[in-house]
């Protein structure tokens, strides 16, 4: 049997983390030793992500970093994930540096393939394996933790790849992701994941994402849980009753608009439009008046006007998110936006992309200011050494894509909670001291 030690670099979205995590599992099944120094390890595995062309040109840059490695320890490269899935025609021939190529659902054939290339060479083995796989070993910190409960996608975006990559929506079962949530021990933080989280059990013939966010925070294990990527026209009553209610689930929502303006809006094969989207979030703040939005928007798509990229600066101020981040669109082949006429040019995309980053720091800075002498519930993520100080989030902040509670105490462990009085805040962070117990 095959034992070597493996490595990792896992590239793309928080749903790719979790595929590269159940990859591990395998290796850890296996018995195989796993370190995280590149350098040493005999096996790399390279995780990628496909969804833009400059994700693709990072994979691609990753597989070549890596194999500079090759006079040393490293005897194989496995690229696995988004990328060979999609373009593994082109991708097999071209990439020599790699010797094994899996797809999203080939784990299981990750030790096979590699003992058929120690033997025989360079081996495309995609598509082969099966969706199941071992338990994940976890690469988060041990107080946050992702459980992704769908693949694929149902929704047809003109700009997007996934559906292409992913294929179809896939729920899977309610009773094996309670399962996994209770294998992952103590956890501070569950962040629930997948294409659209919303959407979870349609495929199935009814949606049960309140039923499987109510079962989830029945188990003792769970203290909090994190709901991201929040399709809005799937954003319904018993959703929003089950946020409310429900003491475990953080009062957040990443709900992805990726514009503002109905025109744009239905070029892109997005449902609903602004006044739908506005009249959601005064709902929203009407029923649970602490809930933090966050959101995501693309800048430049198509025949997009200079009025409606102001149209979109204006909605920002009427939205008032808490959070947002902002892309140039990306020109992406086999996608029906690609054919589009009135393609923008990159500088005016960006140029756009930087105006929409303005506006929301304005905005995000007088949201935060609200805070400033208060007292916040911030969990401890950690210490910040350049900055002599500890760091963690507040309930508004989601781990890695929103801003950071810098805060000084004379005592702080990873995964704890503690009671912060806010002495400033910035456009992203706030800044403050562990209100100590007498």
């Amino acid at each position: 049997m095959l034992k070597k030690v493996f490595g990792m670099i896992s590239l793309g979205c928080d749903k790719n983390r979790v595929d590269g995590e159940r990859l591990l599992g395998e290796v850890k099944r296996r018995g195989c030793e796993i370190t995280d120094d590149v350098a040493q390890a005999e096996v790399l595995i390279v995780n990628t992500c496909a969804f833009l062309n400059a994700a693709r040109e990072e994979s691609i840059e990753a597989v070549l970093e890596g194999n500079r490695y090759r006079g040393g320890k490293l005897e194989k490269i496995v690229v696995t994930g988004c990328l060979p899935e999609k373009f593994i025609g082109e991708l097999f021939p071209a990439l020599t540096e790699a010797d094994v190529f899996l797809g999203i659902r080939d784990a299981s054939e990750l030790f096979p393939a590699l003992e058929r290339s120690y033997a025989e060479g360079r081996i495309n083995a995609v598509g082969t394996g099966t969706e199941g796989c071992a338990a994940r070993v976890l690469t988060t910190s041990p107080h946050v933790k992702y459980l992704k409960i769908a693949d694929g996608c149902f929704n047809h975006c003109t700009y997007c790849l996934i559906p292409k990559i992913r294929g179809k929506y896939r729920s899977y079962p309610m009773e094996e992701l309670l399962e996994e949530a209770r294998s992952l021990g103590e956890t501070e933080e569950l962040v629930l994941v997948a294409q659209d989280t919303t959407r979870y059990g349609e495929d199935f013939g009814e949606n049960k994402f309140a039923e499987l966010i109510e079962k989830i925070s029945e188990l003792d294990n769970i203290c909090h849980i994190r709901l991201l990527y929040c399709y809005p026209e799937a954003i319904d009553e018993r959703l929003i009753s089950e946020i409310k209610n429900n003491p475990k689930v953080i009062k957040y929502l990443d709900i992805p608009l990726q514009h503002s303006e109905n025109r744009i809006l239905k070029l892109m094969g997005r449902r609903g439009g602004k006044e739908e989207y506005l009249a959601l979030f005064a709902r929203l703040r009407r029923e649970i008046p602490e809930i933090a939005i966050r959101t995501t928007f693309i800048a430049g798509f198509p025949t997009e006007t200079e009025e409606e990229h102001a149209a979109m600066l204006a909605f920002l101020d009427a939205a008032q998110f808490e959070n947002c981040g902002f892309f140039a669109y990306s020109r992406e082949p086999d996608t029906p936006a690609y054919k589009l006429p009135g393609q923008i040019p990159a500088r005016v995309k960006q140029k756009r992309v930087k105006a929409l980053y303005r506006k929301q720091a304005e905005i995000s800075r007088g949201n935060l200011k609200k805070y400033q002498g208060k007292t916040l519930s911030v969990v401890c993520d950690g210490v910040d050494f350049e900055r002599g100080c500890f760091t963690g989030r507040a309930y508004f902040q989601a781990p890695e894509i929103d801003g950071s509670v810098y805060f000084t105490a004379s005592h702080a462990e990873t995964g704890k909670r503690y009671r912060v009085i806010v002495d400033r805040t910035d456009s992203y962070d706030l800044y403050g001291t562990v209100q100590e117990e007498d």
